[in-house]
């Protein structure tokens, strides 16, 4: 409570009266309830940043006993990228045995690998004339490649709008071609 103190004179006679000066306190109860309050209010109506991820689709289990359906991709719509250690990209166009183009090292960024999804985006487009039927590449991250370079070329596909992409295990011959220099 707010609460002031004044004395009184003590009124005799025809003397002067003096007034004490007393000393005034104000509680603040009042005032730490209400900050506390207005803390709590806007802590809860805030909104918190989201995180942000990108969408990433898993195949549903299978059963190991039933065998599983081969998908047959036009060797000229498929791009194969094979990620290595110390940041090698390579990749190469159609089958492993037989590829249309490439093996080739490229970079990571604009210059590198970016350059060549771009131009097989376009090329499939040309070739097919169906929007519908672009380019699918195939990302074969090495036990040596880093997350990081497997999150570089994620960005990729989304910088390069390619909309159909998939994650798969490397095999023994394409480690050979990635240690070969």
């Amino acid at each position: 409570m707010a609460e002031l103190n004044t004395g009184d004179g003590g009124g005799k006679g025809d003397k002067k009266v003096r007034s004490k000066k007393g000393n005034s306190r104000v509680d603040l109860t009042a005032m730490v309830d209400l900050a506390f309050l207005l803390i709590t209010f806007f802590m809860l109506t805030t909104s918190l940043n989201k995180p942000q991820s990108m969408d990433l689709g898993m195949p549903d289990k299978q059963d190991k006993d039933k065998p599983q359906d081969e998908v047959l991709v036009a060797d000229n719509r498929s791009l194969t990228v094979l990620l290595g250690e110390n940041d090698k990209v390579k990749w190469y166009l159609g089958q492993f045995g037989t590829p249309l183009a490439g093996p080739e090292q490229v970079t990571y960024g604009k210059e590198g690998i970016r350059k060549e999804i771009l131009a097989r985006v376009k090329s499939v487009i040309a070739e097919t004339g169906d929007p519908k039927k672009g380019l699918i590449v195939i990302i074969k991250p090495s036990k040596k490649s880093t997350y990081r370079n497997l999150v570089d070329i994620l960005d990729e596909m989304a910088i390069c709008k390619v909309k159909t992409y998939a994650i798969v295990d490397i095999t023994k011959e394409e480690v050979a071609l990635l240690d070969k220099e």
